[in-house]
């Protein structure tokens, strides 16, 4: 009686009740890594500014003025203007919440299909897991590039279509991990003690065991979205993700390329940006890698990157 009782009160396993002193230890661990919070202070501005952005970009702000094309940069427009005489700057802000906002939501499709087959292969084994693990393997084998072309040359178009193929083409590194964290906590005592209890199997895997895999899943999860991004901002280079007129990052520096002698402000500015993202991405992934559990999360470390 007195497991089933530990199993009932016991909240997420044993470990529930040292979850807040857990959460201040790495909260206080990741604000002492100076380079991720100067990467997380790099990617608030860029992520508020893209936001703010709607506000900024009235019509005349991005508006076509060929009077004004090709300026370069100046007080009235730091970034310079295109080849319509639109504000560079603006366009860039507002390429960026385009970009971030289809890496967001792919990743978070990636989330939701990894989590799910993850689970399931982890937790019912057999050929559940047999069958879930090697359509990850065939994933895997081709380049994530050359797949989401394929699926993009096939698929009508647009946003919808554009961050739904990055998430369905993401979610075998989660699945991996998701898996293998399932299948070390399932035969844990306090979820041993919740099946004898009687609890049913989606209890146990909502209250015991995926509460078990959130810190290195968090940690993939912001390790893969600045590949996310430059993945959907490769497909726009290419023009097979955002179409004109919606501005994009990878877009921006498909269409400066013809003015790189005249106007190299045209693809500097919107790839500065771009790296920048990527790069304060990944610094804020390292950063929560090394601040919540380092020993899981180690063998992992490159799964939340995309194959290119």
């Amino acid at each position: 009686m007195s497991d089933n009782g530990d199993a009932r009160n016991s909240g997420s396993g044993p470990l529930a009740g040292a979850e807040p002193s857990f959460r201040r230890r790495a909260v206080s661990k990741f604000l002492r890594n100076r380079v991720a919070v100067a990467g997380l202070i790099i990617l608030l501005l860029i992520v508020s500014s893209s936001i703010l952005s709607i506000l900024a970009g009235a019509p005349d702000s991005a508006e076509i003025d060929l009077d004004r094309s090709l300026e370069p940069p100046s007080l009235r427009h730091p970034f310079g203007t295109d080849a319509f005489g639109r504000d560079l700057l603006i366009r860039v802000l507002q390429g960026g919440r385009v970009s971030l906002s289809v890496g967001f939501a792919a990743r978070t499709i990636s989330l939701v299909l990894g989590l799910l087959f993850g689970t399931l292969a982890g937790f019912y084994g057999g050929k559940v897991d047999s069958i879930l693990m090697r359509l990850a393997d065939i994933t895997f084998s081709f380049p994530t590039l050359l797949l989401l072309i394929a699926i993009m040359a096939v698929a009508s178009p647009g946003l919808i279509s554009l961050f739904t193929a990055l998430g369905v083409v993401g979610w075998a590194a989660l699945a991996r991990l998701v898996r293998a964290q399932v299948l070390s906590v399932r035969q844990r005592e306090y979820v041993q003690a919740a099946r004898a209890a009687g609890a049913s199997d989606l209890k146990i895997i909502t209250r015991y065991i995926l509460p078990q895999c959130i810190s290195p899943v968090i940690v993939v999860y912001t390790l893969g979205l600045g590949m996310t991004v430059m993945a959907e901002s490769s497909l726009s280079f290419l023009g097979l993700g955002v179409q004109p007129p919606v501005p994009s990052w990878g877009r921006m520096i498909s269409g400066g390329i013809a003015f790189m002698r005249t106007a190299p402000w045209l693809t500097l500015f919107p790839g500065l940006v771009l790296t920048l993202t990527i790069s304060s991405l990944n610094l804020v992934g390292d950063g929560l890698r090394d601040a919540l559990d380092p020993s899981i999360v180690r063998g992992f470390k490159g799964l939340g990157r995309m194959k290119l």
